[in-house]
């Protein structure tokens, strides 16, 4: 492992801002070769179905398919896969979807109404939406959390049918996302990927039909392809590289926050891991944590490059300064390691999600907490929040309109139309009043 390092910044300093700014920055780099070879994929998928959703497959993930059929499971499948896996991860999977779908079953938004005084209804119809698509990735990676997150909430939400994209590159499936997959309830599974995965979740082909929205994380070419797709179908996001925030008041066991820091940066080099905290000498004790840990990790070659190109321990004044600085930072994951850190919470605006005292590992709700691991990255948590089930549940206005309601809204409406040059929606609106204005 090449030398370990990570930058320093005090709060307090006149550069801060400037340095700050400097450590956050990243773009969603636009690749125009990446980009011009999705356009192509998308368009073939478009007019071939599934012969070119095929081509592509045995091109670009070394298969030998001879038709859809090949990639296409059974739910038997599914089952046999949850079958063969470890009873430890079995139980494991199991009880992390049960704690996955109870917390999402409170996010279950019901339908309301309400009668005006002269008899007229209003309200919101919320229905889900009838397909989704979820993109898993395959082969040597193994994400059956990914599974448990993007399908739980759909099924909870009353989405009529899940589908499951999964590429096998080389003809090889993971039991433990199949396993996921039965458990979650996915209601059918394809063994494609990529760009042409999505452009069949899109559009539809002969064997994998049209869906409402796509979710779940990808390489460059499966993001591009969601992001050239959308408006055709909605996607949940273009996600940024995992980001934890950690503020400490000094008081925690510092392997306890390097461990944390680097769980977000063993997941690739751009991942970004902070920490502030208003004792310098715990950041120093944290930063020999770091140098120590990272020789125990087996993917501590990413995990320095991420320490050392994107992470930071920053001094500040206190942990009022220290919640200023994330929320500026909206980060995707925040821990907030302190003494009674509820006190804190109504002063915390923007962040996907926040973990509460020292024992809170951020990794816990990765997996088994029970809120939602899809968070909005690059500090879109400013405005963005994580997928629940309110992202497949759609929201219809109710409008009942009784004869005194017709009348008295449409005298309104009238004039409102008249002012804007627009005479046929004034006339809609007179022809339904008790006495029909005379234009």
């Amino acid at each position: 492992m090449s030398d370990f390092s990570i930058r320093r910044l005090d709060a307090g300093s006149p550069e801060f801002s400037e340095s700050l700014d400097r450590l956050l920055a990243w773009e969603s780099v636009a690749d125009h070769q990446v980009e011009t070879v999705v356009a192509e994929i998308l368009a073939q998928v478009k007019a071939r179905g599934d012969a070119a959703l095929v081509e592509y497959t045995n091109r670009f993930d070394r298969r030998n398919l001879q038709g859809a059929a090949e990639f296409c499971l059974q739910q038997s499948d599914l089952l046999s896969a949850l079958e063969r896996i470890p009873a430890e991860k079995r139980t494991a999977l199991e009880i992390a979807a049960k704690r996955v779908r109870a917390y999402h079953e409170h996010q279950l938004q019901s339908s309301w109404q309400y009668q005006e005084d002269d008899g007229t209804i209003l309200g919101q119809q919320i229905t889900p939406m009838e397909r989704v698509g979820i993109y898993v990735p395959g082969g040597k990676a193994s994400y059956p959390s990914s599974v448990l997150m993007n399908a739980i909430p759909a099924k909870v939400a009353g989405v009529d049918e899940v589908l499951m994209v999964v590429p096998a590159p080389d003809g090889q499936l993971n039991d433990l996302v199949l396993a996921a997959a039965a458990i979650a309830g996915v209601d059918r599974v394809y063994t494609v990927g990529g760009a042409q995965a999505v452009a069949a979740l899109a559009y539809g082909t002969e064997s994998i039909a049209r869906v409402d929205k796509i979710v779940g994380p990808g390489n460059i070419f499966v993001a591009s392809a969601k992001r050239a797709v959308f408006g055709q179908v909605a996607i949940d996001m273009i996600a940024g590289p995992s980001e934890i925030l950690v503020i400490c008041d000094g008081k925690t066991d510092p392997d306890w926050i390097a461990m944390d820091l680097l769980s977000q940066a063993e997941h690739d080099e751009q991942a970004q891991s902070i920490l502030l905290c208003p004792d310098a000498a715990f950041l120093d004790a944290v930063e020999v944590s770091l140098q120590k840990l990272l020789q125990q990790l087996p993917r501590n070659e990413i995990a320095n490059r991420s320490i050392a190109d994107r992470g930071a321990l920053v001094l500040v004044s206190d942990i009022a300064q220290a919640i200023e600085i994330g929320n500026r930072i909206a980060p995707e994951h925040l821990e907030v390691s302190v003494d009674d850190p509820e006190q804190y919470l109504p002063q915390i605006r923007h962040a996907g999600a926040i973990f509460l005292g020292r024992y809170t590992a951020e990794a816990l709700g990765d997996y088994c907490a029970g809120p939602n691991h899809v968070l909005p990255t690059s500090g879109t948590a400013r405005f963005s929040s994580p997928l629940g089930v309110y992202d497949f549940q759609k929201r219809s206005s109710i409008i009942y309109c009784s004869p005194q309601g017709a009348d008295t809204l449409g005298r309104v409406a009238s004039t409102l139309a008249k002012g804007e040059g627009l005479d046929a929606h004034a006339r809609s609106a007179e022809y339904r009043l008790a006495e029909e204005i005379q234009s």
